[in-house]
Parts: C-alpha cells; structure tokens; sequence
C-alpha cells in the first residue's frame, strides 16, 4: 500500500481506489495532544481541498483537509472516544476516514514518502 501526503500534512495510503486518509505524525507532534475529532458521516462527499473534520488539541483547534475527491465509506469510530489514538500512531490505527475515491488522477498531485520527509528538514 502506497502512502502518499500533502502539503498541508495529511497522508493517503492508497489501496485500487480506496483511500485510507490521516494526518501525518509531523502534524499530530505540532497539534500536541488531541481531545477531539470530529465525526464524518459514512456516503459523505469529500471535494479536494475541502475540509475533511476539525480537530482540535490541548494547543489548537484546526481543520483537516481533504486530499482527494471522493465518498466516505468509513469513520474510524475508535476516535470518538479515544482521539489521542493519533497521537500513538498517527499513520497506522489514527486513520480518520476511508475514502472510495472519484478521481485517481488526483492521486499525482500529492508528495511522495521522500518529498514530504524534505518539506519537513
């Protein structure tokens, strides 16, 4: 399973055209601990850049965007009452949403695994 990420520290771990989407470790280390995330309801419709859900952390509260176009096909219900399961493991069981995604294309406009690690030196 290919992960990818944005700009904006959010990443994509892609399977066919399921998306797995999160914030990446970087961003839950800068949010500090988390104390809420929102809920995003299954058949919900995502658009590129939209806002994903808000989140907020002891620090901040901040919104998440998404990276791809598509429909939510499942929340991670676990963070409803555990959200600083992100901050363990951020890029493994804090995944936020699955995606079943409208449009792989946009899958090349996100950065790979190296790229976004330069962003961040």
């Amino acid at each position: 399973m290919k992960t990818l990420y944005t700009k904006t520290d959010e990443y994509v771990k892609v399977d066919g055209d399921v998306a797995i989407i999160g914030i990446s470790n970087y961003a839950q280390e800068q949010l500090g601990d988390l104390i809420f995330i929102e809920e995003i309801p299954t058949g919900h419709k995502l658009e590129k850049g939209g806002i994903l859900t808000a989140i907020e952390s002891v620090k901040a509260a901040t919104d998440v965007y998404s990276p791809v176009t598509g429909e939510v096909i499942e929340f991670n219900e676990i963070l409803s009452s555990e959200p600083g399961i992100v901050n363990k493991s951020a890029e493994d069981k804090g995944w936020i949403v699955k995606v079943k995604l409208s449009n792989l294309s946009e899958l090349d406009e996100l950065l790979s695994e190296e790229d976004y690690s330069k962003s961040h030196d």
